[in-house]
């Protein structure tokens, strides 16, 4: 019975650090989000890729430094962890950040303090999309292209490879986030096949400005 007690025990403690990152519930149906982005992408999306690198993040931060890391605090140190932590951890991130800012709402629009900065910064919103649109079409293989507040606190537009993201010490534009748009081929291939461009244009159409403007409001206060 005591040896019993003992291998539970030291089953759930494994559990608890092999588990130490989860996956959040979709905040929506995979579905909701059609025609624009089909419900197979959504879920193969979630189901597969994201949880992927959950599944492979716990098993890399397993024995090193990062294992009692939070998520952000793995992202700022990553140039001294391992590529499988880098690549895992960004690929999380980037993932939960994703869904947050996608939305079956329609016609969200940002406060007028972001609406005001993005004026300020690129003329209109709808300079600001082409301008997004054109940095993730012109993104050379698989990445991201992100609206983020910079270390001067204006927002400013980047792409970054892979998983990577500007929350990273080895990002060459470092700031913090407010919207991302994934473009790897298996977010949109599926229904857009090649055309990236089709799809940038489309998820202007479920893009949640609420939540956008939301994570302005965090990036901006002191």
């Amino acid at each position: 019975m005591k040896n019993y007690i003992f291998l539970s025990v030291l089953l759930l403690l494994c559990l608890s650090v092999s588990a130490q990152f989860v996956q959040k519930p979709l905040p929506y149906a995979y579905s909701a989000l059609e025609p624009f982005i089909d419900a197979q992408t959504m879920e193969i999306h979630y189901s597969k890729h994201h949880s992927g690198y959950i599944k492979n993040l716990n098993t890399a931060i397993v024995g090193t430094n990062a294992e009692k890391k939070s998520l952000i605090e793995i992202l700022a140190t990553v140039s001294t962890l391992s590529p499988a932590i880098r690549n895992n951890a960004g690929g999380h991130y980037n993932h939960e950040f994703f869904w947050s800012i996608l939305t079956p709402e329609k016609n969200t629009k940002p406060t007028l303090k972001l609406e005001n900065a993005i004026k300020e910064t690129f003329g209109s919103l709808d300079v600001l999309k082409e301008k997004l649109n054109t940095a993730g079409a012109s993104r050379f293989g698989s990445g991201w292209v992100w609206l983020y507040v910079n270390q001067d606190g204006k927002l400013a537009i980047c792409t970054t490879a892979n998983q990577d993201n500007p929350l990273m010490d080895v990002a060459e534009n470092k700031g913090k986030p407010i919207l991302a748009i994934d473009v790897w081929e298996h977010a949109y291939y599926l229904k857009y096949q090649n055309k990236r461009a089709d799809y940038l244009n489309s998820i202007w159409n479920v893009i949640n400005w609420n939540t956008v403007s939301n994570y302005y409001q965090i990036a901006i206060a002191k």
